[in-house]
C-alpha cells in the first residue's frame, strides 16, 4: 500500500466512452462535478474502452499515458467518470499511485457537503457507508490479523477486518432506525396536508436549473441557492399563496445523468414528496442547449422512482440569458439555432387541447432571478389545481356549531353577526375548500355557493 494524500484538490479526469469522440456535454458535467466537489481540474484524459479491463476498467497503454499525464499535472487525485468495483479502484491506485474516486464516489462527496439538515446529514453517511462497505478490504487488509494469542490478548478470535465489517454494519442499521423514525414523522406531516385538503406541489429538474431560486422566489423562503450542481440537497416545504387558495411546495435534490441508484434510495424523503405531490413544477433551464436532453433525462428518474405518472408543469426559467430568434410554431422558442436574436418575454403557452400530451405542451417562461413571469406561473398553478375563490354570505343555524369551527379553523371568516337563531357569516375561502366541507354531514349551508358553477 502507499501513503495516500490527503490533498486530494489538484485532479486529473478520465473520461471513458465507447466509440467515437467523447460527448462534451458528457465531460463538461464531469468537470462542473469536480469543481463543484472543490477540486481543480488539472488535466482530462479521455479513454476508449471497446471492452472493460475487469481488473482497471481501462487498458494498460492507457494506464501508462495516465500515470504520465498524473505526473505532468502534478495531479494527487484521479476522478473516473464511470462506476468502479472495489477490485478496479484498488488496482488503479496501485498502478498511478494516488488516490482513485469514482463517479459515485465523486457525488456522495459533494452530497455530504452540501447537507445541512440533521436528516440530510444522516442520509449522505448511510449512503457512504453502503458505499465504503465493499471497498473495507483496501484500507484494512495490513490489519486482517488474528486478535489474542498473548496473556491478556485472548479475544473472539475474529479479524480486524471482521471488526471493522461488524461495526459498520451496526451503524448502517443505527441510521436506518433513525431515518425510518424520521420519515414516519415526515409521513404525518404530509397525511395533515392531506387531511387539510392542501394541494401538494414538488419542484423537480435536472440540477442547477434554477428550483431554489424559484423556490425561495415563490414563498419568500431563504433556502440555500447557488450557481453549482447540488447546491440543496435538503427538502423544504413551504406555503404558496396562489391565485383561488394556497399550496403546499416542496424544494427537492436536483438530478443529473446516471444518478447512482444507491443514491437515490437514500433520498428517499425528498424524492418521496416528488412521489406524493399532485403537480409537478419542472424547472427547465431555458438557456441550455442540451434542454431537451435534461428533460427526458429528469423524467426517466421520476418514473424510476414512482412519479412519472403525477401531472406536469414545465417551468422555462432563465429567459434573463436567454436571446432567441423567432419562435416556432408551437411557441417554443429555440435557443442556439442561430437567427436574429430578441429579449425572450415571460408568457404563458396554453396547450392545444387537440394534443394527445397536451398538459405536458402547456409552459410558462420565466426568469426567478429577476421576477419575471412570476404572476403568470402562480395562474398556471392555479389553473392546472382547479383552484378559485368563493366570496359569499352565509347563514349557519345553531346545530351547525361544528361547521362554523371548521370554517374559523381555516381563517376563511371575514365577518360575523350572531343572533338567537344562529350565525350570518362573510366567508373567503377556496372553491376546493367548499367542496370538502359541503359534501360533509352538516355541510348543507355550502352547498348553494356550488350552484352557479355546476349550472
Amino acid at each position: 500500500m502507499f501513503e495516500r494524500s490527503r490533498r486530494g484538490e489538484h485532479a486529473l479526469l478520465i473520461q471513458p466512452h465507447a466509440g467515437g469522440p467523447p460527448d462534451e456535454a458528457v465531460v463538461e458535467e464531469f468537470a462542473e462535478l469536480a469543481r463543484s466537489a472543490g477540486a481543480t481540474v488539472a488535466t482530462l484524459v479521455n479513454a476508449r474502452i471497446d471492452r472493460p479491463n475487469p481488473a482497471t476498467l481501462i487498458g494498460s497503454g492507457k494506464l501508462e499515458e495516465v500515470k504520465a499525464a498524473a505526473d505532468a499535472s502534478g495531479a494527487d487525485l484521479v476522478l473516473v467518470n464511470h462506476a468502479l468495483s472495489p477490485g478496479q479502484e484498488r488496482n488503479l491506485e496501485k498502478a498511478l499511485q494516488r488516490r482513485v474516486v469514482d463517479r459515485t464516489g465523486l457525488i456522495l462527496d459533494i452530497f455530504s457537503q452540501r447537507a445541512r439538515s440533521a436528516e440530510g446529514k444522516l442520509q449522505v453517511e448511510l449512503a457512504q457507508l453502503r458505499h465504503m462497505a465493499t471497498r473495507l478490504v483496501r484500507g484494512w487488509t495490513h490489519l486482517e490479523r488474528q486478535r489474542g494469542g498473548s496473556i491478556g490478548l485472548r479475544g473472539p478470535g475474529e479479524t480486524q477486518l471482521e471488526t471493522d465489517r461488524r461495526l459498520l454494519q451496526k451503524r448502517v442499521e443505527q441510521l436506518s432506525r433513525r431515518l425510518d423514525k424520521v420519515e414516519v414523522q415526515r409521513t404525518q406531516m404530509r397525511r395533515a396536508r392531506v387531511r387539510r385538503e392542501v394541494p401538494r406541489i414538488a419542484l423537480v429538474g435536472y440540477t442547477n436549473a434554477g428550483k431554489s431560486t424559484l423556490f425561495n422566489a415563490l414563498t419568500g423562503a431563504d433556502a440555500y441557492a447557488a450557481d453549482k450542481l447540488f447546491a440543496t440537497l435538503d427538502p423544504t416545504v413551504r406555503r404558496i399563496e396562489l391565485p383561488g387558495g394556497h399550496a403546499a411546495i416542496a424544494d427537492t435534490v436536483g438530478f443529473v445523468r446516471d444518478l447512482p441508484h444507491e443514491l437515490v434510495a437514500a433520498f428517499r424523503s425528498t424524492l418521496s414528496e416528488a412521489r406524493d405531490a399532485d403537480l409537478l413544477l419542472h424547472v427547465i433551464d431555458a438557456a441550455d442547449p442540451l434542454r431537451e436532453e435534461r428533460i427526458a433525462q429528469v423524467d426517466a428518474v421520476l418514473a424510476e422512482v414512482g412519479a412519472g405518472d403525477i401531472p406536469q408543469l414545465r417551468v422555462y426559467n432563465k429567459i434573463d440569458r436567454l436571446g432567441a430568434p423567432d419562435a416556432g410554431a408551437d411557441g417554443e422558442s429555440a435557443a442556439g439555432e442561430g437567427g436574429p436574436a430578441r429579449a425572450i418575454e415571460p408568457r404563458h403557452d396554453r396547450p392545444d387541447g387537440d394534443h394527445a400530451d397536451a398538459m405536458t405542451r402547456e409552459r410558462v417562461w420565466i426568469s426567478a432571478r429577476d421576477g419575471l413571469g412570476l404572476d403568470l406561473l402562480r395562474n398556471a398553478i392555479a389553473g392546472r389545481l382547479g383552484l378559485r375563490r368563493i366570496v359569499a354570505q352565509i347563514r349557519l343555524p345553531t346545530s351547525a356549531g361544528r361547521l362554523r369551527a371548521r370554517l374559523h379553523a381555516l381563517d376563511a371568516v371575514r365577518g360575523e353577526e350572531h343572533d338567537g337563531d344562529g350565525w350570518t357569516l362573510a366567508v373567503d375561502l377556496p372553491a376546493t375548500d367548499v367542496q370538502r366541507l359541503a359534501a360533509g354531514d352538516d355541510g348543507a349551508p355550502l352547498r348553494g355557493l356550488l350552484e352557479p358553477e355546476a349550472s
